[in-house]
């Protein structure tokens, strides 16, 4: 693999955490929200992802070789949380149902500052492998000398 494609294939997966690190700051920015204007609570996002060979502009033998290793990160888009909504019974809400429950975002704290986390992780390693294939690229130019 040669070094443009190392650095494109982070940089795919950069461009995706972030996209992901967005999806939950909303996630948990509307956390309360119980009204859309689809009438219903905020639903939950996820990213989806999906892998795709990098596109080349020179091949080698090597490259042939792990053609199907390497791929990068392409966002597919996003989907709704399928999970049911959370009830709490509050009858005193304006928004209660005939029993008194309101319906709220299907969002687990938890869950996102735990995904907010691994995002943060992911995003780490991914600069840490620019930054290495960065020095290896100087190195290079510092034999030629």
């Amino acid at each position: 693999m040669d070094i443009f494609t190392s650095m494109k294939v982070s940089s795919s997966a950069l461009t995706a955490q972030r996209i992901r690190m967005n999806l939950i700051s909303s996630n948990l920015a509307n956390i309360e929200t119980i009204k859309t204007k689809e009438g219903e609570p905020y639903r939950r996002k996820e990213l989806v992802v999906s892998s795709t060979p990098p596109e080349r502009e020179f091949k080698s033998i090597l490259d042939r070789k792990f053609a199907d290793a390497v791929k990068e990160v392409k966002v597919m888009g996003y989907i709704n949380d399928p999970r049911d909504f959370i009830l709490k019974y509050e009858p005193h809400n304006p928004n209660a149902d005939e029993n008194g429950y309101v319906k709220y975002p299907n969002i687990n704290i938890i869950e996102e500052l735990t995904n907010l986390s691994m995002v943060s992780r992911n995003y780490e390693s991914n600069i840490s492998v620019i930054s290495t294939t960065k020095k290896l690229a100087l190195i290079t130019l510092e034999i030629g000398k």
